[in-house]
């Protein structure tokens, strides 16, 4: 990317949980859990018209409303459309996410990654954030886990349309940046291989962390250093199994995935450490990592990412985790940062 300190510090915020992802959040704890935020100094917020049906979006404007827009990065994404019209959240097709914002709005949601879409989406989620501008721009899930076969299809109506339009803008100074949020490898992958409309940032959730990396280690984190396309890393506790919760990749952890979290807590206590540390440590010591953004729905949650961030994690919890191959042998860790 051209401005190298977009993000203003390595630790953003993503407010996926705000849109009532799992549970009914209360208004005050969702603005309070921003204030926090805030408070320990963050300044990159990333949302989505998906994430509640707008429901996150609305709620984050909110509360950044009462702070100076210069201080502040903000990005979002297209390719869902939110209608006045009124659906069964529960009923949604989802693809592997099922049932994830089920206590959220109840507008009908409308995959749509045209050039006309994408701009009406800009639009809409300018008037949910409260704001005039937006920093950065992700074209939303064009990727196997929401479409399953039919997702190559999706990605071509976003290179035709969404990725147009979102360059036209970039090349008019509207945005700073643009790229891909998904939860897939492959997407990105394909999306740095083209000719023209190239994202110059991305947002890849849960596919670089400690339980999942090897994929986007060898492929995509060396392609896009060379490309100086940073990469945000989403989504760094696995859906909340490595922050204390019980879900994986968004559904109930599966005794393997289990299994491994209590082999890489056993090594985080025999060294004092906590595995959240472990966690966000690991996916930004990879150089092509910008910034990682964890979620949170609950303000002490951010007070704790933090702490996280600045805790000192002695080498050799790193060479065990290596030595008990729970990390890739070639992984970069905080030890080999030079």
């Amino acid at each position: 990317m051209k401005e190298k300190n977009l993000f203003q510090g390595k630790l953003g915020f993503g407010t996926a949980p705000l849109g009532n992802m799992f549970r009914n959040i209360p208004e005050e704890e969702a603005i309070a859990t921003v204030d926090a935020a805030w408070n320990n100094g963050i300044r990159y917020f990333d949302s989505a018209p998906f994430y509640g049906a707008g429901l996150a979006e609305i709620r984050l404007g909110e509360a950044l409303s009462k702070y100076n827009r210069d201080e502040f990065v903000l990005s979002t994404k297209i390719g869902r459309l939110i209608l006045d019209e009124l659906e069964d959240p529960t009923a949604r097709d989802l693809g592997e996410k099922g049932g994830l914002f089920e206590f959220g709005r109840k507008n009908k949601l409308v995959n749509d990654y045209s050039a006309d879409a994408t701009l009406r989406s800009i639009e809409d989620s300018l008037n949910r954030l409260k704001t005039d501008r937006l920093d950065i721009v992700y074209v939303h899930d064009i990727a196997q886990d929401f479409y399953g076969d039919e997702w190559l299809a999706q990605f071509e109506i976003a290179r035709t349309g969404a990725f147009r339009v979102l360059s036209q803008l970039r090349e008019e100074g509207v945005i700073k940046a643009w790229g891909l949020g998904v939860n897939k490898v492959e997407p990105i992958e394909i999306a740095l291989e083209l000719g023209e409309h190239k994202p110059d940032v991305s947002l890849l959730a849960g596919r670089y962390t400690l339980l999942d990396h090897d994929r986007a280690l060898h492929r995509l984190m060396p392609e896009a250093a060379k490309q100086n396309v940073d990469i945000i890393v989403g989504g760094p506790y696995s859906s909340g199994i490595l922050a204390g919760g019980t879900h994986f990749e968004y559904q109930k952890a599966s005794p393997e995935i289990i299994a491994k979290v209590e082999k890489i807590k056993g090594i985080a206590q025999r060294h004092g450490i906590s595995i959240k540390a472990a966690a966000l440590q690991f996916s930004l010591a990879n150089p092509a990592v910008a910034s990682v953004i964890p979620g949170a729905s609950k303000p002490e949650r951010i007070a704790e990412d933090k702490a996280a961030l600045n805790e000192v994690i002695p080498a050799a919890f790193w060479h065990e985790m290596r030595e008990q191959k729970l990390v890739a042998e070639n992984a970069p860790l905080p030890i080999d940062v030079k």
